[in-house]
């Protein structure tokens, strides 16, 4: 250590430079852990092991039946994330759906990529398909998914500024590409955390044959059940860079 004599005083050079390096570092982690744009709800911070398990419907409703059977029988109240003219199409499944006590939610009228489109139009878009959902359930939502998770910070915007919440996953069945029972189940099961949304689609050939294997599994494992709008924190959250919503310290 390098020390230097002026007038009678001691200074210690080594250590000045030292506490400046200190405070530098200081000041430079936090810009680490923010998102670098405004992000959706991918899932959330809880310890509780409260899972939300979630379809997305745009195609027939050929499983319909079979996965509100299932449900059920597993005691899971689940969300529902319909497209409008889905929804218009087939006005007895969204009514089964909401009667049987799951949440009817929105992912948009006709499916349309989001991130093309500009606020006025996503708004007008959510605004229809929400009318739709109301008009058949009697419920008003506030959850939104964008279709095919396309996304962009003016969704979330959007979101944010009529009320809503932009809802994503963090656990991605595939089941939509075809994949088999066991496929499914495998990713399901090993992914899912407490806090996690699961994704799976109705009218696929193997989500209601694995649904019965990954409710029960899942069960085993200690996680509950609950639908999207009983597991997001509603006020004083913030999302990390992961899309994980935790509450505010």
């Amino acid at each position: 250590m390098k020390i230097v004599v002026i007038k009678g005083k001691i200074i210690l050079l080594a250590a000045i430079v030292a506490a400046l390096a200190a405070v530098a570092v200081k000041v430079s982690v936090p810009a680490a852990t923010k998102p670098v744009r405004d992000l959706p709800i991918y899932s959330v911070d809880r310890s509780d092991n409260v899972i939300s398990i979630t379809f997305d419907c745009a195609w027939n409703d050929d499983d319909i039946d079979d996965i509100i059977k299932i449900l059920a029988e597993n005691s899971c109240p689940s969300t529902f994330f319909v497209v409008g003219d889905w929804a218009e199409k087939y006005p007895d499944a969204v009514k089964k759906l909401s009667q049987a006590g799951h949440e009817i939610a929105n992912h948009s009228y006709n499916h349309k990529l989001y991130s093309k489109l500009s606020k006025a139009e996503m708004i007008a878009d959510m605004d229809r398909c929400d009318n739709v959902i109301e008009s058949l359930t009697g419920k008003k939502t506030n959850l939104f998914r964008p279709p095919s998770g396309d996304y962009n910070s003016t969704v979330v915007k959007a979101c944010r500024e009529t009320g809503r919440f932009a809802i994503q996953w963090d656990v991605d069945s595939l089941d939509w590409k075809k994949l088999t029972t066991d496929e499914i189940v495998e990713r399901v099961v090993s992914k899912t955390k407490s806090g996690s949304i699961v994704l799976l689609h109705n009218g696929t050939p193997n989500t209601a044959q694995a649904l019965k294997i990954i409710l029960p599994a899942l069960s085993q494992k200690g996680f509950k059940f609950a639908k999207v709008s009983d597991i997001i924190y509603k006020e004083g959250y913030v999302i990390d860079h992961a899309g994980r919503q935790i509450l505010a310290q």
